[in-house]
C-alpha cells in the first residue's frame, strides 16, 4: 500500500528527531518549521520544556513578512543565533524535522552557524 506524502513526512520527522535525541542528550534543540508561506525556528530546552528563543518570518522587525525564500531563511537564522546568545546558549543540535537539509533549511542553518551557534 502506498503511503501519502504526509505519512512519509511524519515518519521521516520522527526518525530524524529520535536519532538526534539519542545522540544529543541534554543539549538544546534548534527546531525548524517551514510552510509554504513562512519559516520559523525555535531554540528549545527539552529537559525543562521551555522555549528559550524563537524567530520567524512573521515578525515585522525582520522585514520579511510572509516571505519564504532563501534570503528570508538566512535572516531568520541570523536572528535566532543573536537571540540564542542573549539567552546564554551557544551550543545546540539542529532538528530539521522531516524537511530535507537543502535550500531554505540549509540557508537558515548556515546563517545560524555564522551568527555563533555551534551544532
Amino acid at each position: 500500500m502506498a503511503n501519502s506524502k504526509r505519512d512519509l513526512f511524519l515518519k521521516r520527522r520522527l526518525r530524524v528527531r529520535n536519532k538526534q535525541r539519542k545522540v544529543n542528550v541534554g543539549k538544546l534543540r534548534l527546531s525548524v518549521h517551514r510552510s509554504n508561506k513562512n519559516i520559523s525556528a525555535q531554540l528549545i530546552d527539552d529537559a525543562n520544556g521551555v522555549t528559550l528563543a524563537s524567530a520567524s518570518t512573521l515578525e515585522k522587525d525582520l522585514g520579511v513578512i510572509g516571505k519564504n525564500n532563501v534570503e528570508a531563511a538566512a535572516k531568520v537564522g541570523a536572528a535566532i543565533a543573536e537571540r540564542a546568545k542573549k539567552a546564554g546558549a551557544e551550543e545546540c543540535y539542529f532538528d530539521r524535522g522531516g524537511f530535507l537539509f537543502h535550500g531554505k533549511v540549509k540557508a537558515l542553518a548556515d546563517a545560524a552557524r555564522e551568527g555563533g551557534l555551534k551544532f
